[in-house]
């Protein structure tokens, strides 16, 4: 493989590390009645980037709009000792197309 080979599928690798997981609540899974899905993302990742990303995830879907939500970190208690959660970033991807499979199960 050349050098832009390789840097091509170390980029496609790097996309695929920014989306970590799907939220699946109640309000989450009303969204994608109407498109929307909401993931876990990396924090540093912009949203051209988690377009890319989302594309390349679920092929044959196009990213309409990506809506970036930062959820603060919070004081958690566990009996006697008290922790921290870290914070987190969330995006709600709105696409086009058909709804995706995993979500209206």
């Amino acid at each position: 493989m050349s050098n832009a080979t390789q840097s091509k599928h170390q980029q496609q690798a790097d996309l695929y590390t920014l989306l970590k997981r799907p939220v699946v609540t109640e309000k989450a899974t009303a969204l994608s009645a109407y498109n929307q899905y909401v993931f876990l993302v990396d924090k540093t990742a912009n949203k051209l980037e988690l377009a890319k990303a989302f594309e390349l995830a679920f092929p044959g879907r196009k990213v309409k709009a990506v809506r970036l939500i930062k959820v603060p970190a919070y004081k958690k208690r566990m009996g006697k000792s008290v922790g921290t959660v870290n914070e987190q970033r969330k995006a709600v991807f709105t696409i086009e197309g058909e709804p995706l499979e995993f979500f209206n199960a």
